[in-house]
């Protein structure tokens, strides 16, 4: 018998009993699209994280901050320390760290400034003091104008570039190129009396650019959306009145890269500040990552234990209804062996059904799957409320697994059946009513 006549026989006797081998295949189908279904949530969700990373320039950046304390025991004590962090340690990390491809200095100020349009418009955000390397590093797109300069930096030029919510809450749909903003913050300061006062400061910025949207990040809450980006130079003389770096954000050449290029760094911080480099805190974005993908290696791990559970009961269901046909098909497996048909053409047959059986279970599992996980990354967004939209990720990996363990189950649980139906001896099976 022919692996063609096989597979016919094998659809053959399933339209023989439509319901019964429906029921039958049921738990494969279940399992199958259950793990399908949430795999594809569980993927989209580190989808959604990924994405989240990238809008904070992605997992190969690393941020060195100066520590203000340091922990002893069970309490924090302050760092007595005279050492910070400069535009020079920016230039010296750059130069001698084989395994750091970008660096990027930073003042950051999240929300802390008000911004005034010429025709009155307000708004509260960021100011972010930093240099040219900034939109490389972080692979941003300038929506109209230019960017900072090595020049501006060098000059400190007042001239500004506005984030997109900066730029529609001040400007609305108009073009704010060449326009000037006033940027003003509290100042703190003694009266003769010895007594602390705010007073509110005021400057005049030009907008030379305005940048692409970003979207906000999910972890953080931040968004260089709401953020105004002027020469660092500009905001030590203007803004904090020394020459202290407050951030240097450290880009690897990979992601893999990132625990090389950390020791290449703190290499050069000691050698530049006396052998100290406590007074430095790194954190690392790729540990968010790890830390995800330890979780979803451990959901993996669970719906795979339900599923083979849940298949397990398919594969018996499957090899108690082949025993069946067997007993029903008696007089038939005779008539064939009369015929000349050998004990391994009769193994194939009811083994070839088995498979086509679990692998006819297998593709309708993986399409209900498919569709399952649609729906519940709409599901996902309603309830979540954190996202526009949730990814169904449907792994091509998965699906392959999918109909391969199908397969298997049909050889593994109608094998028995097969052998049982090759070894009937011919006369015995004729006799049979």
């Amino acid at each position: 018998m022919s692996l063609i006549d096989g597979i016919l026989i094998g659809f053959a006797a399933i339209r023989a009993n439509k319901m019964r081998t429906l029921l039958t295949m049921l738990g494969i189908i279940i399992g199958i699209a259950s793990v399908l279904a949430v795999i594809a949530i569980g993927d989209g969700a580190k989808e959604v994280v990924l994405q989240d990373v990238q809008k904070l320039g992605g997992a190969n950046q690393f941020t060195i901050y100066r520590r203000k304390t340091e922990k002893l025991g069970k309490h924090n004590i302050p760092i007595r320390t005279k050492e910070y962090l400069n535009y020079d340690d920016v230039l010296a990390i750059e130069a001698e760290c084989p395994s750091v491809s970008v660096v990027t200095p930073r003042i950051a100020n999240w929300k802390g400034m008000l911004f005034q349009s010429p025709n009155g418009n307000e708004s509260r955000a960021g100011y972010h003091g930093i240099d040219s390397s900034f939109l490389s590093a972080m692979d941003w797109k300038l929506h109209e104008g230019r960017f900072i300069t090595d020049e501006d930096v060098k000059n400190a030029t007042r001239i500004c570039v506005l984030g997109d919510e900066v730029a529609s809450d001040l400007f609305g749909r108009k073009s704010p190129l060449g326009q000037e903003i006033k940027i003003a913050r509290n100042v703190k300061y003694y009266n003769h009396r010895g007594k602390r006062r705010n007073r509110r400061l005021t400057e005049r910025y030009t907008v030379v650019g305005t940048m692409t949207p970003r979207g906000r990040s999910l972890r953080f809450g931040w968004s260089f959306d709401s953020v105004v980006f002027v020469p660092i130079s500009t905001t030590q003389q203007r803004v904090t009145g020394n020459d202290h770096i407050e951030q240097i954000v450290v880009y690897a050449n990979t992601v893999d890269d990132v625990p090389k290029a950390v020791e290449e760094v703190r290499e050069v911080i000691r050698k530049r500040h006396n052998g100290e480099d406590k007074f430095v805190k790194i954190f690392e974005m790729r540990k968010g990552i790890r830390e995800l993908e330890k979780i979803s290696k451990m959901i993996k791990i669970a719906l795979g234990s339900i599923a083979g559970f849940s298949l397990l009961v398919g594969g018996i269901g499957i090899m108690n209804m082949m025993l069946v046909t067997v007993t029903e098909r008696t007089r038939e497996i005779g008539l064939r062996k009369a015929l000349g048909a050998k004990p391994f053409d009769i193994m194939l047959q009811f083994l070839i059904e088995s498979v086509v059986m679990c692998t006819v279970a297998g593709i309708i599992g993986i399409c209900i799957g498919i569709f399952l996980g649609e729906g519940l990354s709409v599901i996902a967004v309603k309830i979540a409320q954190i996202v526009p939209e949730w990814p169904s990720v449907v792994s091509t990996k998965w699906i392959l697994i999918s109909v391969l363990f199908s397969g298997t189950i049909g050889v593994s649980f109608g094998l028995y059946s097969a052998i049982k139906a090759s070894i009937l001896s011919p006369i015995e099976a004729l006799r049979k009513e």
